[in-house]
């Protein structure tokens, strides 16, 4: 589980440098969402959470469902 700073410091270099990679932005909305945090921040965070649990990449937990990654993304 990730700690409050440590999500801070995700936020903070999401917003500087945005994802390094779509597996890193899985997990960092993966935590997001699993913190309640992807609800609380601006709009964009919230939008972005939305969409990706319709992709069925996260569940509503938080949860990533790496084997639909696998299948589709990864190379």
């Amino acid at each position: 589980m990730t700690t409050s700073q440590e999500l801070v410091n995700k936020i903070l270099e999401y917003e500087e440098h945005g994802s390094k990679s779509l597996e890193w932005h899985l997990q960092f909305f993966g935590d997001l969402i699993s913190s309640g945090y992807a609800w609380q921040l601006q709009g964009h965070y919230g939008r972005e959470a939305n969409a990706i649990i319709q992709e069925g990449l996260i569940s509503t937990k938080g949860e990533i469902n790496w084997e639909l990654y696998e299948e589709h993304y990864e190379l």
